[in-house]
């Protein structure tokens, strides 16, 4: 062999040996590049994961506070309306009070009233106060009864109220005590198109 041909060879020899070791360097780097795409790419989807998880449990709360505030006005605004349409029902009974209070029923159930208020205190001391709109009625009452009536100073709309000192007996048939207590126990309980 020349040097020639040496040369040729020694060159033939590193080069064969340079890329063998550079291809070997290749492999090492892309199997490292592939190995952290690989991690990167598990980082990456475990992070999105986390933040839609994050943005959905955001999303709900949000919605549940929405649909509260909304559920809370729509109370709200039921409550108002109940209550317009419960005193605009109440002002309708005192109207239809007013109409009962001029007929004859009225006096038959002040004469009850007043019969069994009477009964009630067996021949004790009683007062029996009559609505100051009933003066009209107090001779008529106090002849079919037998009985002394005195008219109220203060309006209790119609019907009457007895006292019986003796017992500390306060007998209420007066129809505002009746109305108030209705419209403190008055429930709208359903129903559609209430207007």
């Amino acid at each position: 062999m020349t040097i020639e041909e040496k040369v040729v060879h020694i060159q033939e020899v590193a080069m064969t040996e340079a890329r063998s070791e550079g291809n070997q360097i290749l492999e090492t780097h892309q199997k490292a590049l592939d190995s952290l795409y690989v991690k990167h790419t598990t980082e990456a989807r475990k992070q999105m994961t986390t933040k839609i998880n994050a943005e959905t449990v955001r999303a709900r709360q949000q919605l549940n506070q929405t649909t509260a505030k909304a559920q809370v006005e729509l109370k709200r605004a039921l409550g108002k309306r109940q209550i317009f349409l419960k005193d605009k029902l109440f002002v309708e009974v005192r109207t239809l009070l007013q109409d009962y209070m001029q007929t004859d029923a009225y006096c038959a159930l002040l004469r009850t009233h007043i019969t069994n208020a009477a009964k009630f205190a067996n021949k004790e001391p009683l007062t029996i106060y009559l609505n100051p709109s009933d003066v009209a009625r107090k001779a008529e009452l106090e002849a079919a009864i037998g009985l002394k009536l005195t008219i109220s100073r203060e309006d209790f709309i119609g019907g009457i109220r007895a006292t019986i000192p003796s017992r500390n007996i306060l007998i209420d048939h007066s129809f505002l005590g009746m109305l108030d207590t209705q419209y403190d126990h008055f429930q709208f309980l359903g129903g559609a198109n209430i207007d």
